[in-house]
């Protein structure tokens, strides 16, 4: 039997959806809103706990999304367009949010979700970034190279904000994301004899010529002040992009990009 329709902003489920929009609550009951037909479907095709679906059904128009409602039948809630558009982050929602609950993956765990071994491995790590797009356009470029996991390091951006998870395009739940601080992560890198390539104006080497040894793991600063000299000391080889125009550097997504793109083709 399907549930009775939500039509009131009041209601205790439509409470707590709306409250999972700050990063207060989000913390504090280890859930978080993934919307859009096609990010709703990728968390439930990676098998996260999905605890429930609110879904508008006068905006609900694709075939796909109703396919998706009535094999979820026992957690899905149908809500009004008003409530939908309440809830929803941006204008013209496609009429489905989830809340779904956060994975939370330690360095040791690295392994036993990676799908490669350790040989090919080949990873990211970000230090303390701050921007939303980035984090998600990261993750999407990540799976794009068939790279296998991302490091976050000594804190950044809330890695569950609405904007991470929908500039991943759904990549946020097959790639694992480890969060850890930047002394246990060289430890553990270190320890499994990966290669690390830092990133700076200032680097070794032209990143054209470098030729990564798997395993390896890229590793970017943060958008404002990149790598720490610290830091870049305790990387293997450090690699520069030619800067030819005004700027002095590039965003932080497309110096990952480029970089990316580079090293998985000389595996």
């Amino acid at each position: 039997m399907e549930k009775p329709l939500i039509t009131s902003l009041s209601n205790p489920l439509i409470k707590q959806a709306r409250a999972l929009r700050q990063k207060k609550a989000r913390n504090e009951s280890g859930l978080f809103l993934v919307e859009g037909i096609h990010h709703v479907g990728e968390a439930i095709e990676a098998g996260w706990d999905v605890e429930s679906i609110l879904y508008a059904p006068d905006l609900l128009t694709s075939s796909f999304a109703r396919e998706l409602i009535s094999r979820h039948s026992s957690g899905t809630q149908p809500v009004s367009a008003q409530v939908m558009e309440s809830l929803a982050g941006k204008e013209n929602p496609q009429g489905i949010i989830a809340i779904v609950r956060q994975k939370k993956n330690e360095l040791k765990d690295l392994m036993l979700s990676s799908p490669r071994t350790a040989a090919r491995a080949k990873y990211v790590a970000l230090v303390s970034p701050q921007d939303a797009g980035n984090l998600g356009t990261i993750l999407r470029t990540l799976d794009a190279v068939g790279a296998d996991a991302l490091f976050l390091l000594n804190g950044s951006v809330e890695l569950y904000h609405p904007t991470v998870v929908r500039a991943s395009m759904g990549t946020i739940f097959w790639k694992p994301v480890i969060q850890a601080s930047f002394e246990d992560f060289v430890q553990w890198a270190r320890k499994g004899g990966y290669q690390l390539i830092g990133t700076s104006a200032r680097g070794d080497v032209d990143y054209q010529t470098l030729i990564p040894k798997a395993p390896w793991i890229l590793m970017l600063g943060n958008e404002q002040k990149g790598l720490s000299p610290e830091q870049m000391k305790a990387c293997d080889v450090t690699v520069s992009m030619p800067m030819k125009g005004r700027v002095s550097s590039l965003n932080l997504a497309v110096a990952a990009g480029v970089l990316l793109y580079q090293f998985a083709d000389k595996e």
